[in-house]
């Protein structure tokens, strides 16, 4: 193996990044991102919601060529007084499929460049940090790759504005209005 390249069979034979390069497929798909299949799902069932100036960074960083995982630890939790403002957790599967991944960000507390970039966590953070998920979502489809991706938003201790109520625990007679 050289340079990610694979060759099949004991006898010189041409890598396998230089036939997947001529491949119909290659020509037609788009540049790879570390999050999404590609860059061209599109918004499945779309929606403008309260929530939207959180779902919006994500979803560019997530899109953009450039993203990457960042090596930063998940220690944002371990300080209570600092816990980050939402967390999103990103589901991709096939589509009527199974499940391929559920993965959770938080947007990263030191923008670059004018840019939100997102921090990978574990569930267990967000157990820790007493996130919980949200009746806020988006939902993107890939036709090219059959995927189907569910974005949710998590945030600490959420209010349901419906209802003006913190939680299920919380009777509505202790809140003030």
């Amino acid at each position: 193996m050289e340079n990610g390249d694979c060759t099949i069979g004991p006898r010189t034979a041409t890598p396998i990044s230089k036939i997947l390069e001529k491949s119909a497929f290659a020509r037609h798909s788009m540049p790879m991102s570390s999050i999404f299949c590609c860059l061209s799902p599109s918004p499945y069932r779309p929606a403008y919601l309260t929530h939207e100036a959180k779902f919006e960074p994500f979803i560019a960083w997530a899109k953009g060529s450039e993203s990457s995982l960042s090596a930063i630890s998940a220690s944002f939790f371990q300080n209570p007084d600092n816990l980050p403002p939402y967390a999103i957790q990103f589901v991709r599967q096939v589509n009527f499929g199974a499940i391929e991944a559920k993965r959770y960000f938080i947007p990263h507390p030191e923008a670059t460049r004018g840019r939100i970039d997102f921090v990978e966590v574990t569930e267990q953070d967000l157990i820790t940090g007493n996130f919980q998920k949200l009746n806020s979502y988006k939902n993107f489809k890939c036709t090219t790759h059959n995927k189907f991706f569910e974005v949710n938003l998590y945030q600490k201790d959420p209010v349901n504005r419906h209802h003006w109520r913190l939680n299920i625990a919380r009777p509505a007679s202790d809140i003030d209005l």
